[in-house]
């Protein structure tokens, strides 16, 4: 499994972001193979962790035409700057009983 560690400082979200955000989070889990996604912000901080099956499916949506507006949007208008990390989780654990991922 792959996570992916999108981390950015804000410079303006507007109603655009947020519809955007959550229609290509949808996209993303129905349509591309992503496992599950989180995000959160914070005093103008946001991180995103979307968790994969393979780099396939990762390059797949990163490809997307819909996300690909998106990134420009967010280098435009909505980021001061913003980074990209690709990792494998080696191993997955959690203190309430749920399903492994």
């Amino acid at each position: 499994m792959y996570i992916v560690i999108f981390k950015a400082t804000v410079k303006e979200l507007d109603s655009t972001y947020s519809e955007m955000a959550q229609k290509l989070r949808n996209k993303a889990l129905s349509q591309f193979n992503c496992i599950r996604f989180e995000a959160c912000s914070e005093n103008g901080f946001e991180i995103a962790l979307s968790y994969w099956h393979s780099m396939e499916d990762i390059k797949c949506w990163q490809q997307d035409a819909e996300h690909q507006v998106a990134q420009r949007l967010g280098k435009e208008k909505w980021y001061r700057d913003f980074s990209v990390e690709i990792c494998t989780v080696e191993r997955a654990y959690f203190s309430q009983k749920r399903d492994c991922v």
